[in-house]
């Protein structure tokens, strides 16, 4: 009871102090208001961690898809090429289960790298998954998808850089 009483008489304080404040503050601008209260509230500077470039970003996906299996993993540098993305990788996965576990340990991996803003398209199907890191777009693929759409012909001006064949 007592506390309950307490806190009551704390509400009233604040609703009394608030209402003071308001009072106080009538007939100024809105903008005035406002920074009147941001300069009683200390601002800290957020830390967030440093987003790899694109080369790291590129070692860090070829290693992931590489610990996870993928087979005929490609790179293809876009620079110069187009604007979307400074680089283009393709894999397969051997079945749909095989290219959303691909996908799925990508995206972790590129997650505690510190890459944020990462979208995905394709999941619940698992045909082709593509995921846009920023400066790079992966495209996963099952066997006949990729044949279908041979993304590696329509890229790359030269013979793209094989990284693992099977």
């Amino acid at each position: 009871m007592k506390r309950r009483h307490y806190l009551l008489i704390l509400k009233r304080k604040w609703n009394s102090r608030r209402s003071a404040d308001i009072d106080k503050h009538e007939g100024l601008p809105l903008t005035t208001m406002v920074r009147r209260e941001a300069d009683v509230i200390p601002l800290h500077p957020v830390s967030r961690a440093s987003r790899p470039d694109a080369e790291d970003t590129v070692r860090l996906l070829l290693k992931s898809l590489d610990d996870m299996k993928a087979e005929e993993i490609v790179e293809i540098d876009l620079r110069g090429k187009s604007a979307i993305a400074d680089a283009m990788i393709i894999a397969t996965g051997r079945v749909a289960r095989h290219v959303d576990a691909i996908a799925d340990r990508a995206v972790k991996d590129l997650k505690a790298a510190g890459v944020h803003n990462i979208r995905i398209e394709g999941v619940p199907v698992c045909d082709w998954v593509l995921i846009d890191a920023g400066d790079v777009i992966v495209h996963i693929f099952r066997p006949e998808v990729r044949a279908f759409y041979n993304l590696e012909k329509m890229w790359s001006s030269a013979r793209p850089n094989e990284i693992r064949s099977s």
